[in-house]
């Protein structure tokens, strides 16, 4: 079964992850399809892109099983060359991009989501970075996408808060642009059909006048996280985190 679900309807794309049994998180194979998915896509000629969930989270973010083969350079910088690949190619696409949010949206799941131009939840969606947890900070430019929306210091707290926020406060924050009570791609096909009505050429113009301005600061920070987690991988702390979430405990960090 394909963990990449893709289709075009009446000019929209929708890209969906489709590994519900595991909320969607992302494993090295998984990525590796949704690169390929994200670049047909660019290549279509719809100007209306849906990113969502199947199932009852958008993603969980990446799988944690992979942390074991993460002592393999090879292997893990090929997965982190990927995720840096899916961001920027959904960071610089010459389409309007809507990720609708639904359950969980955490980790590098939230770095996808907020790739977006319109971020859609649902009002009992939980959004969080939550790297932290096991001792890492974010990748998949979270970085830079909190810093956008949330600005430096806001974006600092927030990482290293551990919190997963909901609807209103998520949309308060600015992490989020609209929340519904109803299904939530529903929503964002709404939107789509009505972006579809207006001037996309020049809205697109706009969005990659700013996108372009700041991809070289994305590359960096895409860069920088990559480095960052090869380095925190080998702290006490990152293996901690990692054991303490097998054991479904509480971890103790120690801050090494």
């Amino acid at each position: 079964m394909s963990t990449v679900f893709h289709e075009s309807v009446d000019g929209i794309s929708f890209i969906y992850l489709n590994r519900p049994e595991r909320y969607n998180a992302l494993n090295k194979e998984m990525l590796e399809e949704l690169l390929k998915v994200v670049e047909e896509t660019e290549k279509s000629d719809d100007h209306v892109v849906v990113l969502a969930g199947m199932g009852n989270a958008f993603c969980a973010g990446g799988d944690i099983s992979m942390m074991k083969d993460f002592a393999n350079k090879e292997f893990f910088d090929d997965v982190m060359n990927t995720i840096a690949k899916i961001a920027m190619e959904l960071y610089m696409m010459p389409k309007i991009v809507i990720s609708a949010i639904q359950g969980s949206a955490a980790g590098l799941g939230l770095s996808l989501a907020l790739t977006a131009d319109y971020v859609v939840a649902q009002s009992e969606a939980k959004l969080g970075m939550l790297f932290i947890g096991i001792g890492l900070a974010p990748d998949g430019g979270g970085h830079f996408l909190l810093q956008e929306r949330l600005g430096t210091h806001k974006a600092k707290q927030f990482t290293w808060g551990l919190k997963q926020v909901q609807g209103q406060e998520a949309k308060a924050m600015g992490l989020v642009d609209m929340i519904t009570e109803e299904k939530v791609v529903d929503y964002a096909t709404n939107l789509g059909q009505k972006l579809l009505t207006t001037p996309l050429v020049a809205m697109i113009k706009t969005k990659m006048m700013y996108h372009t301005k700041q991809k070289d600061t994305l590359h960096y920070y895409l860069q920088e996280e990559q480095k960052t987690q090869w380095e925190l991988r080998n702290t006490g702390d990152h293996k901690e985190g990692v054991q303490a979430f097998l054991e479904k405990r509480k971890p103790v960090f120690s801050g090494k």
